[in-house]
């Protein structure tokens, strides 16, 4: 496959494209469905030939998808639009390593995009600080409390902040497996190869996440 078309100034050329990031952040998601644009793997192959549009395609079907690993890993909106950015960036510089043989490109990017907050995570630990945000997280409760939500759930915004901060008092392995199987639902063989570890490591880490957030979310007396 051809290399990627990156000028001397890789950035400057690729951050072009980033007029599509927060148009895609911002998008009515019921209506943008990755099926409507190419394949992905056409999509990498016109991405790869140099075709603009076709980067920013791909920004708008991943982004979301990007965004949400990145939110729920960090806990806080700005560091997450900044980590997507950083995502996408990273993709632009190094498409060309995909192999589609070896997996979809979604376990791929979703690889890179692990590795890249883990690398964050690592220089950060210093001076990090959790922060609330406004997305709820009903899923998560739900496979934590192994309980429906009742009307004595606390609602919207409280509960979601509590939940957030659950999810930051989680090991990086604990928290990230938990994310990739609850949030964003790869199956265990796609983990797997995102984390690059044995399905049943997987579910090991998903049984104690599930159990540690748990923990967490009855010291904050969180009812069900």
């Amino acid at each position: 496959m051809p290399s990627v078309g990156i000028s001397a100034n890789g950035r400057s050329a690729a951050a072009a494209l980033w007029p599509a990031l927060p148009a895609a952040l911002g998008v009515n998601w019921g209506c943008q469905r990755a099926s409507a644009l190419d394949s992905d793997t056409a999509l990498v192959e016109r991405c790869l030939a140099g075709d603009e549009a076709a980067w920013e395609d791909m920004v708008k079907v991943h982004t979301r998808r990007v965004y949400s690993i990145c939110l729920r890993f960090t806990g806080t909106e700005g560091e997450a639009q900044d980590l997507t950015q950083d995502v996408f960036l990273r993709v632009f510089k190094s498409l060309k390593s995909f192999r589609a043989g070896e997996g979809t490109f979604t376990v791929w990017l979703t690889r890179l995009t692990r590795n890249l907050l883990i690398d964050h995570y690592r220089r950060t630990r210093l001076d990090r600080a959790s922060e609330s945000i406004e997305d709820s997280l009903p899923m998560l409760e739900a496979k934590a409390s192994g309980e429906s939500r009742t009307d004595g759930m606390l609602a919207g915004r409280e509960a979601s902040e509590l939940l957030q901060h659950a999810l930051q008092k989680l090991s990086p392995e604990l928290r990230e497996t938990v994310i990739l199987r609850d949030v964003e639902e790869l199956e265990y063989r796609e983990i797997a190869q995102v984390l690059n570890v044995p399905e049943g490591t997987v579910k090991s880490r998903l049984n104690r996440g599930r159990a540690e957030l748990a923990k967490v979310l009855r010291r904050q007396k969180v009812t069900v």
